[in-house]
């Protein structure tokens, strides 16, 4: 399956891949899923661009009813599970990111369930949803979505096209926000994103906030509880995963964040492997070959060891000379063989690579004020001293 963005669509790179195995295409009972909205959809499912969508929201708690309509304006994204395409509120002119997704009427959907438990600044927004039908009666669930015209990977894109370094500041800046995200899934409605990447990660142009999308692999984990290994785009896959294991926890998040992090420092991904058994090779190649001791704490049931001895690379070696120590720390803090020893995420907001973002009078490089970062009330709540 494919996992793609809100914003506009970028081609992928080879390895790009999603392994979204465990995407949900299913969906709640009509009434109990569209919030007692009634849809009627203009035009084919074929055929979105240029067709108007209206809904009716309201009508419970003595709310008036009102009707919510959307032209939809352009694709943005394709795949498997439907499509993403921009369109605007016909009644108010908002532009909004609308996810469709074919739906059986047997299931819940997953992605809507989690999406409704979340509410933060580096999380997408769920606006609304509503159900349509088409001429074949083919049911489609909708998610509204605020719309965010950029995405990290289209932001990457432009500073490796133009053979430039992203400026360290928008590194921090963009990485900080992500582990803000991460810390308040992982604790508040205690989701793991299992697709955390560029192309996942939405950047507003203008105030350079940072928002998370695409929770079509997400899940709760359940402590006991087996999930599939083959999750997460090959790039950012923790080895955890290619070893097989399936009672996995958020810290494989935290290894993906890690390989963002990396790459924004570099311009280009860590670990480019062009198969499953590559990724693991590029891997190896910088952390060098894993101990038993680590294969056991990735997997446990994990039982072959033919690997060659290689030694780990030095963190200071893979990148430039100029780059800050702190940078180093924090990746290497972050791509750990043993899950349990990689830094959570509201550990990685703490880390002193980010002690710029906390000075009072920091600017962008453009002068304007940076976004709000550092209000933590919901995920200190949740912790457990």
């Amino acid at each position: 399956m494919t996992s793609l963005p809100l914003g506009p669509h970028q081609p992928l790179p080879p390895g790009h891949d999603t392994a979204a195995a465990n995407l949900t295409l299913a969906v709640l009972p009509r009434a109990e899923m569209a919030d007692n909205k009634q849809t009627s959809v203009v035009g084919k499912s074929e055929q979105v661009t240029g067709h108007v969508i209206s809904t009716t929201i309201g009508g419970k708690n003595g709310e008036p009813k009102k009707t919510i309509s959307y032209m939809a304006e352009r694709v943005v994204g394709t795949g498997s599970f439907g499509i993403v395409f921009q369109a605007k509120c016909l009644e108010t002119g908002e532009a909004v990111a609308i996810k469709k997704v074919l739906q059986d009427k047997r299931y819940k959907n997953r992605e809507l369930q989690l999406m409704r438990s979340m509410d933060h600044p580096n999380v997408i927004p769920l606006k609304h949803c509503f159900v349509s039908t088409t001429s074949r009666d083919e049911l489609f669930l909708n998610l509204v979505m605020e719309y965010v015209p950029e995405i990290l990977y289209g932001v990457l894109r432009h500073f490796s096209n133009g053979n430039q370094r992203m400026p360290l500041i928008h590194v921090k800046l963009y990485t900080y926000q992500i582990f803000r995200g991460l810390a308040y899934i992982h604790t508040v409605p205690g989701v793991c994103h299992r697709d955390v990447k560029p192309q996942n990660i939405l950047v507003d142009p203008l105030t350079h906030q940072v928002k998370l999308c695409d929770f079509g692999s997400a899940k709760v984990l359940v402590k006991g509880e087996a999930n599939i290994s083959y999750i997460c785009s090959r790039y950012y896959r923790a080895p955890e995963l290619i070893f097989g294991a399936t009672e996995y926890t958020t810290s494989i998040d935290i290894w993906s964040a890690g390989c963002v992090l990396a790459e924004l420092l570099l311009g280009q991904p860590l670990f480019p492997g062009e198969s499953a058994v590559d990724q693991l090779v590029q891997i190896i190649k910088v952390l060098g070959t894993p101990t038993r001791e680590e294969i056991r704490c990735m997997n446990p049931s994990y039982t072959e060891f033919r690997f060659p001895q290689i030694k780990a690379h030095p963190w200071h070696k893979i990148f430039h000379k100029r780059m800050p120590p702190e940078a180093i720390d924090l990746t290497s803090r972050l791509l750990q063989y043993s899950p349990c020893f990689r830094c959570s995420a509201l550990e990685a907001c703490a880390h002193p690579f980010f002690d710029e973002l906390r000075e009072p009078n920091v600017r962008l490089p453009n002068g304007h004020p940076l976004p709000s970062l550092f209000n933590f009330k919901q995920e200190v709540r949740m912790l457990k001293f």
